[in-house]
């Protein structure tokens, strides 16, 4: 019984470690805080014996549009917490979609694409996952095509 106990005792500390809680407030302080970037981490998994995954959290304020950009051979999906953000994809951006709260889309790597949050008053909150922790994000040439053809 000895054992078994110890046994236990050891498995116990090792499990105590191996989730990891991050609080809304603390999201909130890093996003808004002395130069905050409307971007945040969440888990990074560097250093927790994961190495391929990043998970994020991403703020747009009203009328921002990024750049457009691909994030090389990552792949990367979002999700929609809040507001509403069109997506624009493509060589020449040529196909948008218009993503609400509780949408994801996902991103095949090197897929060139562009977030705009179209709102003048809202802020667009979404959560990114990557499959890199590396922050990978090439910036391209902006030349849209004048009308993209929507996807639903």
């Amino acid at each position: 019984m000895g054992v078994t106990t110890e046994v236990r005792a050891m498995d116990a500390a090792k499990w105590r470690t191996g989730v990891t809680v991050v609080r809304a407030e603390a999201q909130r302080a890093a996003k808004q805080g002395t130069g905050g970037t409307g971007r945040t981490t969440v888990v990074d998994y560097a250093g927790t014996g994961g190495e391929r995954t990043w998970i994020g959290t991403v703020t747009l304020p009203p009328g921002t549009r990024t750049g457009t950009h691909h994030h090389g051979r990552h792949e990367v999906t979002i999700f929609i917490v809040k507001g509403r953000l069109e997506i624009r994809w493509g060589e020449r951006l040529e196909y948008v979609a218009d993503l609400e709260p509780g949408d994801f889309a996902y991103f095949a790597p090197f897929v060139p694409h562009q977030e705009f949050n179209t709102h003048t008053v809202d802020t667009v909150d979404l959560i990114a996952i990557r499959s890199d922790n590396e922050r990978i994000a090439i910036s391209l040439a902006d030349n849209p095509v004048d009308r993209p053809e929507a996807v639903y």
